[in-house]
């Protein structure tokens, strides 16, 4: 991940959706970085998923993540989804 980041997030959401929509991000960063458990990451998918379950607001925050990351938080998933979740996810 770039040094600055800004997570995308909707003032609407509250503090403990904010916390758990940064997670996932975090954890797409880990799997660029040192790598992450493939079932970590899908756990922490699914809570974003609560939080925001509409795919065109997952496309539009993804969008707005991968710009600034230069990062792609779609291949990370589905990268994820290909593997057991003891394993780990690794982007290069």
């Amino acid at each position: 991940m770039k040094d600055e980041v800004a997570i995308p997030f909707s003032t609407d959401w509250s503090k403990d959706e904010i916390v758990t929509v940064a997670n996932f991000f975090t954890q797409v960063d880990n799997a660029y970085k040192a790598g992450v458990k493939a079932g970590e990451l899908l756990n922490a998918y699914k809570q974003f998923k609560e939080v925001v379950p509409a795919k065109n607001e997952e496309k539009s925050y993804f969008r707005d993540y991968d710009q600034q990351a230069g990062q792609s938080c779609w291949r990370t998933v589905r990268l994820a989804k290909e593997k057991n979740p003891e394993e780990i996810v690794r982007q290069t």
